[in-house]
């Protein structure tokens, strides 16, 4: 009983800081400095706009935390399990998360990086100033065809598999960076599965808090469910009718 008690309560944990930071998103989408979170007005291209773009990086910590957290429940909760009789359980717990963190903090440096060069293209060319389009178009249509390729069905297995991964990647010695190194594994793998359906924020809306629900559901349901592969290749599939739709309704 003890043990259910424990595992309930770290459920909790979970869920109460997830639940945070869908809270403080959807509180900062409603303060003073909520537009800085909207793609349009994103200052990405302004490196020496220090305060700004520490906001946009603290918002996309926030979007981690809320949409790809609950990816990784099951992998943490096996870890808690394997490492249960360890007095520093717990700060092996946060050492994983924080390795998991960190690598999709770093890919959201790239997306943002990039997502500004992009911005300074489209703007220095009046052809596709003119089409705009073909940017929101070719990310739905990317993102629906990396669903077929596969490295997203090696990295989404990879991901499918948590006790598997974990006892490939934890042998309980130099214990603390161990688990930092496992956290930073599991968010590599995260990202090779799940990039492309982050990308869609910039082409229905960074700071949307309905589309984030929806592709954090998304990323939930194919990687922890036991149709998760069929559902993956169904995103893949509506991803790609809707931008041929995008595209077909762009030129007539």
């Amino acid at each position: 009983m003890r043990a259910v008690a424990e595992y309930k309560g770290f459920l909790l944990l979970l869920s109460g800081l997830v639940a945070l930071a869908w809270l403080t998103l959807w509180l900062g989408g409603h303060s003073p400095y909520g537009r800085y979170l909207a793609h349009h007005e994103m200052p990405l291209a302004d490196v020496e706009n220090g305060p700004m773009l520490l906001i946009i990086m603290l918002g996309w910590l926030l979007m981690i935390i809320a949409m790809m957290l609950p990816t990784s429940v099951p992998l943490l909760a096996v870890f808690r399990r394997m490492t249960r009789q360890r007095a520093d359980r717990t700060p092996l717990i946060l050492l994983v998360t924080t390795g998991y963190l960190n690598i999709w903090a770093l890919f959201g440096v790239v997306a943002l990086l990039g997502d500004g060069l992009l911005h300074e293209a489209v703007e220095q060319s009046v052809w596709l100033e003119a089409n705009a389009w073909l940017t929101g178009t070719g990310i739905l249509v990317m993102a629906g065809l990396y669903q077929f390729t596969p490295l997203k069905f090696y990295c989404l297995e990879k991901c499918r598999s948590p006790l598997h991964f974990i006892v490939t990647h934890w042998q309980g010695r130099r214990d603390h960076v161990q688990a930092f190194r496992l956290g930073l594994r599991h968010g590599l793998f995260c990202v090779g599965c799940c990039w492309s359906l982050m990308l869609l924020m910039f082409a229905v809306g960074v700071g949307n808090l309905g589309w984030m629900l929806v592709l954090g559901a998304t990323m939930a349901l194919e990687k922890n469910l036991p149709w998760g592969r069929w559902f993956s290749t169904l995103v893949g599939a509506l991803l790609v009718c809707w931008g041929g739709m995008e595209a077909m309704l762009a030129v007539l």
